[in-house]
C-alpha cells in the first residue's frame, strides 16, 4: 500500500509499553479508521497556518498511534502538537471515512494532563484560568474591577501600558468583554410563562458562566424569544458550570463532577428540553451520555439527560415561528461556531431562525469552515496562532460586507470583535430575533 505524500505508514507492530496509561486511552479501532487521505487538511486551522504535517489531524492521529505502540513518549513533541490543536472538529465534518477525531482528542488530552509535567509558568496560568472561569460568583467579583478598568482603558497612557503587556497577559487584556455591573449581577426570573395561549412546551435554560455574567443580555433575549414563541422557561437558580471548558482542556475529573452536578440540577425539573445558547456548553452536555457511559450509577441518567439537551436554534426551528416579526433590513453574516456547526452538526437551524426575520439578507462567510481562533481558552493559551486566525476571520467578515455579524458562542463574539475592532454590531442570533419580535432597534452587542 502506498501512503499519501506527507503521511507515514501506520501499521507498525507494537514496539514496547504504550505511552498512555490504562484509563480510557485512545481506541485502537478509531485510530485505525484514518486512511491518511488528506481531506482534513484544507479545513484544519493549524495546518493552514503552518503547513506542518504533525499539526494536521492525520498527523496528530499518527502521533497517537506511535505513542500507543510505544514508539514515542507523551512529553515534548507529542504534547506540543496536541496542545496546538484547537479542537474545532472541522476535520470530523470533512472526513469521508467518518474518523472520530473528536473521540480521539477527548481521550488524549486527559492523558497529557495526568502524565505530562508542564512548566511552572504554564501550570500557573492554566490553574488561574480554571480558578476563575467556571465560577459565576468569582466572575461577578472580577467584573467590578473589570468595568472600572475598561473606563480607565480609554486614557491614552493606560492604553499605551496595556499595549506593552506580554503574550498571554496581552491576550487576556484584549479579550476583556464589555461589561456593566448591572448586567454582571442581574438574574433571570425562575419561571417565565409562555406568552398568550396554546402553550407549546416547558424548557429549562442553562445560563452558563461567562455567558451569564458577561453576556447576560443574550440570556435575557433567549428567555423573551422562547416565551414569545410559546414556551414556559425555567431557570434553575443554583445551576453551576457544565464543565465544558475543563472537558475540552483535558481536565477530566473536575469536568465529570460538574457534569454530574448539572444532571442532578436539571433532571428533577420535569421539562421537555434543556436548552443551551452556547455552542461549547451544548456540545459537552450532549456528550454526557458518552462520558459517563462506564459509570454504572450515572450511565442511564447521563444518557437521558444528553437526549434532552437542545440548542436554542433547534427548539425554535423545530417549533416554527409564531410571534410576529418586524422587519430588520440588513445584510447579516452568520459565523458557524465550531462546537455548534462541527461538533453538534447544527447548521441549518440557525439559518432558518435568521431567515424567519423579514428583511434579513443572510450571507455566509468565505472559509466558513475555519475556526476564528477562540476555541474555548485557546486564544488565551496560544495567542499568536489565535491572533492569526482571528485576523483571517475578520478579513473574511469584511469581504462579505455585512451590516451585522451573528454567531452563537461568547468566545467567538469576543474573538471576532477584537479583530474587527468593534466596527460592526456583533450579536447572538437570538438577540436579532428578539429585536425583531419586540420591534425595537437592533443592539450593537
Amino acid at each position: 500500500m502506498t501512503t499519501p505524500a506527507g503521511s507515514a505508514e501506520t501499521n507498525i507492530p507494537q514496539q514496547g509499553p504504550s505511552a498512555f496509561d490504562g484509563h480510557r486511552p485512545p481506541d485502537r479501532d478509531l485510530l485505525d479508521d484514518c486512511v491518511h487521505c488528506g481531506f482534513c487538511l484544507p479545513t484544519c486551522p493549524t495546518y493552514q497556518l503552518w503547513g506542518e504535517e504533525m499539526d494536521s489531524p492525520r498527523g496528530r492521529i499518527l502521533l497517537m498511534d506511535l505513542a500507543g505502540k510505544g514508539e514515542i513518549t507523551l512529553e515534548g513533541s507529542f504534547t506540543q502538537h496536541i496542545d496546538a490543536c484547537l479542537g474545532c472538529m472541522a476535520c470530523v465534518t470533512a472526513c469521508p471515512s467518518g474518523v472520530q477525531y473528536d473521540r480521539l482528542l477527548e481521550a488524549v488530552r486527559p492523558q497529557i494532563e495526568r502524565n505530562v509535567s508542564r512548566s511552572p509558568g504554564d501550570r500557573l496560568f492554566r490553574t488561574a484560568i480554571f480558578a476563575l472561569f467556571p465560577y459565576k460568583r468569582r466572575l461577578r467579583l472580577a467584573a467590578l474591577p473589570g468595568a472600572l478598568y475598561q473606563r480607565l482603558r480609554r486614557i491614552p497612557a493606560v492604553a499605551r501600558l496595556a499595549g506593552k503587556l506580554p503574550g498571554r497577559l496581552a491576550a487576556m487584556e484584549s479579550l476583556l468583554p464589555p461589561v456593566t455591573v448591572r448586567d454582571a449581577f442581574a438574574q433571570l426570573p425562575r419561571l417565565t410563562p409562555a406568552v398568550g395561549g396554546n402553550r407549546r412546551g416547558r424548557v429549562a435554560l442553562l445560563t452558563g458562566c461567562v455567558q451569564d455574567v458577561f453576556f447576560h443580555r443574550v440570556n435575557a433575549a433567549t428567555v423573551r424569544v422562547l416565551a414569545a414563541e410559546g414556551f414556559d422557561v425555567v431557570v434553575p437558580r443554583d445551576q453551576q458550570c457544565c464543565g465544558a471548558l475543563e472537558l475540552h482542556s483535558g481536565r477530566e475529573d473536575p469536568a465529570l463532577r460538574r457534569a454530574r452536578r448539572t444532571i442532578e440540577e436539571f433532571e428533577v425539573l420535569g421539562v421537555d428540553a434543556v436548552v443551551t445558547n452556547v455552542a461549547g456548553c451544548g456540545s459537552s452536555m450532549k456528550e454526557y451520555g458518552h462520558l459517563l457511559a462506564d459509570d454504572p450509577a450515572w450511565a442511564d441518567r447521563a444518557a437521558r439527560f444528553s437526549a434532552s439537551v437542545r440548542d436554542v436554534h433547534e427548539v425554535l426551528a423545530d417549533a416554527g415561528p409564531r410571534a410576529e416579526r418586524h422587519p430588520v433590513r440588513a445584510r447579516v453574516a452568520y459565523h458557524d461556531a465550531c462546537h455548534l456547526g462541527h461538533a453538534q452538526q447544527v447548521r441549518a437551524q440557525p439559518r432558518a431562525v435568521l431567515t424567519s426575520i423579514p428583511g434579513v439578507e443572510l450571507v455566509d462567510l468565505p472559509e466558513a469552515e475555519l475556526c476564528c481562533g477562540s476555541a474555548g481558552i485557546y486564544n488565551l493559551l496560544k495567542p499568536d496562532a489565535a491572533g492569526e486566525l482571528g485576523a483571517r476571520k475578520a478579513a473574511n467578515v469584511r469581504a462579505a460586507q455585512p451590516d451585522i455579524v451573528v454567531t452563537a458562542n461568547p468566545g467567538c463574539l469576543l474573538q471576532i470583535g477584537k479583530h474587527l475592532e468593534a466596527t460592526l454590531p456583533l450579536l447572538h442570533p437570538v438577540q436579532l430575533l428578539d429585536a425583531s419580535i419586540r420591534g425595537v432597534p437592533v443592539p450593537r452587542t
